[in-house]
Parts: C-alpha cells; sequence; structure tokens
C-alpha cells in the first residue's frame, strides 16, 4: 500500500466503479460469490474519503489464498497479507493507481451484522455524523505515518458509531478493531 494518505471530496462516480468492480469479480468468482457488498467511505453519499473503493465478496466456501491468486489478474490485483482472520485482502491497482480494496470472507448468517457493513449504513442514515468523520479523516491523515496508523487513530469515533449502530440494532457490542 502506498505511504500517502490522501483524503478527497466524495466523488458522484464511486458507486458506478463499484458496479463496473462487482461485474468484474461476478465474472472472476461465478456463484462462489454469494454477496458483493460497496463499504467503507466510498459508499457514504457525501463522505470524503481515500480514492480506493471498499468491496466486501461473501463466498460460499473460503478456499486458500493460491486459489483467488490463480483467478484475478496477478497485474491488477496483489494479495496484501493482513494478519486479518477469515479474509483475503486484494489490493487492486488501475494504470498504477491504487483504486479498489476487495476483501475476501466466507459468507455467514452474520455476514450482514458485519461492523464495517453497520458504519456504512448507520453514516448512510445519519448524515449529520458524515461532515464529522470526514473531518477526522483528513486530521488523521495528516499526521499518520502509515496505513496502520491512519486506521487506529479513527478508531475512536468508528468504535462510537459501530456501538450506535449495534446497539439501535439490538446486536452486542464488538471491538472493532481486529488483531
Amino acid at each position: 500500500m502506498e505511504d500517502t494518505i490522501t483524503i478527497v471530496e466524495y466523488d458522484q462516480s464511486w458507486p458506478g466503479a463499484f458496479q463496473a468492480e462487482k461485474e468484474a469479480l461476478i465474472s472472476s468468482l461465478g456463484t462462489e460469490a454469494v454477496a458483493i457488498e460497496h463499504v467503507g467511505s466510498t459508499a457514504i453519499p457525501g463522505q470524503a474519503s481515500k480514492p480506493v473503493i471498499d468491496i466486501f465478496v461473501g463466498l460460499t466456501l473460503l478456499q486458500p489464498v493460491a486459489y483467488y491468486e490463480s483467478r484475478f489478474d496477478p497485474l491488477s490485483y496483489k494479495h496484501i497479507s493482513t494478519g486479518m482472520h477469515g479474509r483475503y485482502l486484494f489490493a487492486k491497482h488501475t494504470e498504477g493507481s491504487w483504486t479498489h480494496n476487495v476483501h475476501l470472507m466466507k459468507h455467514d448468517e452474520l455476514f450482514h451484522t458485519r461492523n464495517e457493513i453497520l458504519l456504512r449504513d448507520y453514516l448512510r442514515n445519519h448524515p449529520e455524523l458524515v461532515e464529522q468523520h470526514g473531518e477526522i479523516k483528513r486530521k488523521v491523515a495528516q499526521d499518520a505515518n502509515s496505513m496502520e496508523a491512519y486506521t487506529r487513530e479513527k478508531t475512536a469515533f468508528i468504535q462510537m458509531i459501530v456501538d450506535m449502530a449495534r446497539t439501535e440494532l439490538g446486536l452486542p457490542l464488538q471491538n472493532v478493531w481486529e488483531d
């Protein structure tokens, strides 16, 4: 991943970029892909964001990473070892720019209650929090010296939003940071 973290204003083209990538993923993965969700800040209208489309793909069965490496174009997609349990991350680069993160995971009954999906939905339904989230992201991006530092510095705000979303839905609270 890249060292410089750039936050840009919401781009109306992001939903279309997600849709195009969704079609490509369906072509690559076929019926193995049970659910494909646009997550992250580019999925929230009006949200300032890194200009990278985050996508969750729920699969019928999570195969070894080599299986997906063989299904994706190696010139575009690169597997990123994150240490996250139960999912793989592939970063996609288009014409030399980082454009997508594709997270592959097993689809189960908890897929649509994942914190990332709850965060997206809560912010979509509470636009008054979107600007505050953008301000935090801009400040943190200026100060962070790595992607991990950027992510960790936003954690308190994200945890607050996810806690509100989980409480509203009657779901148990969960830590948003995966170790």
